[in-house]
This record gives structure tokens, sequence and C-alpha cells, in this order.
């Protein structure tokens, strides 16, 4: 099993600038359709959850770029457990530009980091990441690091 959940996506003329450029918005979204994507794969019980009151609020989002891609691309979006803690998940993702004769280069990396709340919009309280998330999560940490035990410990 691969250390990186990954999604495939081919650059389309709505995703680029004046110049042919990807804009860098595009890049925040294909974070956001890869989460979304794993989670329903991998946590389908988790979206339930969101219908219900869980609510996977987006704390942070950056992205560093290191070269261009232009319409027709075909990128890899890789995703990674970077950080799990009680309430919150940090992950890590690197776009990859894959070339026909299957070369592969790094064009980008990003992180996103996610907390878990409960309630109403008006009371919102921080809970604990769910437990199906956090098995899902596992086989993707960023670098082989271990996620700390106690994250990975069962509610009591």
């Amino acid at each position: 099993m691969s250390d990186h959940y990954e999604i495939r996506h081919i650059v389309g003329f709505e995703e680029t600038n004046l110049v042919g450029n990807v804009y860098y918005v595009n890049y925040l979204r294909w974070q956001g359709r890869c989460r979304e994507m794993f989670l329903k794969e991998r946590a389908p019980g988790v979206l339930e959850d969101v219908r219900g009151d869980l609510k996977l609020f987006t704390l942070r989002v950056d992205c560093e770029f290191f070269a261009e891609i232009t319409a027709f691309d075909e990128l890899s979006v890789r995703m990674r457990l970077e950080e799990l803690t009680q309430t919150q998940v940090q992950f890590a993702f690197d776009y990859v530009l894959l070339g026909e004769d299957g070369a592969e280069t790094l064009v980008a990396r990003g992180r996103q980091r996610i907390a878990c709340m409960r309630g109403p919009n008006t009371a919102t309280v921080p809970t604990r990441v769910p437990e199906e998330l956090r098995e899902a999560l596992a086989p993707y940490t960023s670098g082989g690091a271990p996620v700390p035990a106690a994250a990975r410990r069962k509610a009591g």
C-alpha cells in the first residue's frame, strides 16, 4: 500500500489564467476535492456524520509552487496525514505532474488543517476526530512518521 491517497486530474482551460498557467486557487480546490474523495472512498460514515451535526472546519491552507502547469497537463494530487491530534487533522499534499514518458515532477506542495466540531452553528464545540477517520488515515502518515499513540486511543 502506498503512503499517500491519490486522485488524478487533467487540467482544463477554465483552470488557467490569461497567460495559460493554472490559477493558484485551483490548487486549493484540488486539496478540497482530494479530501472529499478520500472521505467518500475510505470513510463514508464520516460523510454521513457530516450530514448530521459533525462539522469539518478548515483552519488553514497553504501551497508552495515549484513549477508551472498548463491546460491538459495530467496531475496527481497526493494526500498524506501529517499530524493528528484529539480534535484536528493536518494533511500534506504533493502535486505531481505526470509526463507521457512516465516521468514525475513535483510542481507544488501544500498543507491543510481541519478541526472537528459538533453542535448548531451558533454553539459549535470541538469534538474528537471520528474513529473511522482515524483508522482510514492510519496508512497515510507523512514520511512514515507514526501518529502519536495518544491520538490513536479510542474514546473510553
